[in-house]
């Protein structure tokens, strides 16, 4: 097999699924149907049928927009190419599954492959967000259409699908389909086949030298500074902010000139409820934690599925960074007070949603 080919991350160019194909028209065919004297012979309609316009008519019907039009082939309104669309789609899949045996696809320095992302990643990520979770994005004009961004946003759920849902919402919701770059812990990537989807994804390792090269190529990037403390907190803890850390993403988005929009994401919390922790099997296993929650790990596999709670995501307004001089990113008492308010914003989002929320589940 050959070798994936890794290509600048800043390169903008991108590969389609499969080839366009123009749309195909069938058209009626002439026949030598005149007379002997240079006449045209009459035509006469079909039982059921209507004569076929004359040049003239044809011209006159096509400067009329308000005139109807009627298809040549399957009758008024049917598309002349009805069949076509499960013909491309074939076409295209396979051509897809070409592409990854052979190798001949892209990727970036950080392994990020943009096709496999949007046409099956995507793909078996969106029921879940739309159709289980049914996630209600707001404020997502908070998020640039270009250029670099610095998205932070509680993280809760005992396992990481808020993450993942978020990574959804962006995509599908922004006007440019922007594609949210998460910074991950580096447990994920110490996890077999776990470790290849998040690369492929677009994941990469939490520190601040991929965040700000990500920054500067101009992408979106998403941090949860909670980590294991917000993912593992038990559940009489929900949507209580735990510590952000050292204000590490504050300094990077600095460095990177980067604006900071706060996201706060209400439903995760109640997926998987927390009411316990084995510690001693956790430390057995390598995990920051082993998860209790009523279903788990009692009813087997089953109790793995998560609620179908109602999730919201809002994304507040940004906080620029353009503003401060170059050595503002070494400024303690800065970092502090941007943290400081990045948090405050988050956590005064969740009470709000909260209020506003009719139930866990609608």
């Amino acid at each position: 097999m050959a070798d994936a080919k890794v290509i600048p991350f800043d390169d903008d160019r991108s590969r389609s699924g499969s080839a366009s194909r123009p749309a195909r028209r069938r058209t009626g065919a002439g026949s030598g149907g005149g007379r002997g004297d240079g006449s045209t012979a009459p035509v006469s309609a079909l039982p059921g049928g209507r004569l076929p316009e004359s040049p003239s008519e044809g011209a006159e019907r096509a400067q009329d927009p308000q005139q109807p039009q009627e298809e040549a082939v399957g009758g008024v309104g049917a598309p002349a190419d009805a069949g076509g669309g499960w013909d491309r789609r074939i076409a295209g899949g396979l051509a897809f599954l070409r592409r990854r045996v052979t190798g001949d696809y892209e990727v970036d320095e950080f392994g990020y492959d943009k096709e496999l992302t949007d046409q099956v990643l995507m793909s078996a990520l969106r029921p879940l967000a739309d159709k289980y979770f049914r996630v209600e994005v707001k404020g997502i004009e908070n998020i640039p259409s270009d250029g670099g961004a610095l998205i932070v946003a509680n993280h809760s759920g005992t396992l990481p699908l808020d993450g993942l849902m978020l990574q959804v919402a962006v995509h599908d919701n922004h006007p440019a389909e922007r594609h949210l770059r998460l910074l991950a812990a580096d447990l994920v990537f110490h996890l077999p086949v776990v470790n290849e989807l998040a690369r492929k994804a677009g994941h990469t390792l939490a520190c601040a030298e991929d965040a700000q090269r990500l920054l500067e190529l101009g992408e979106i990037v998403g941090v949860m500074p909670e980590g294991f403390k917000g993912i593992g907190k038990p559940f009489g803890d929900r949507y209580k902010l735990q510590r952000f850390g050292r204000g590490g993403f504050v300094s990077t988005a600095l460095r990177a000139g980067a604006p900071i929009v706060p996201c706060s994401i209400v439903g995760a919390e109640e997926i998987y409820p927390m009411i316990g922790n084995a510690k001693t099997l956790a430390r057995l296993l390598g995990f920051p934690y082993f998860p209790i929650t009523p279903t788990f790990p009692w009813l087997g596999p089953l109790g793995a599925v998560p609620l179908p709670t109602k999730w919201t995501i809002q994304f507040g307004e940004p906080i620029p960074t353009d503003g401060y001089p170059p050595e503002a990113a070494e400024d303690p008492m800065l970092m502090f007070n941007l943290t400081d308010q990045v948090r405050e914003q988050i956590q005064h989002t969740l009470y709000k949603l909260l209020v506003q929320r009719r139930s866990v589940f609608f």
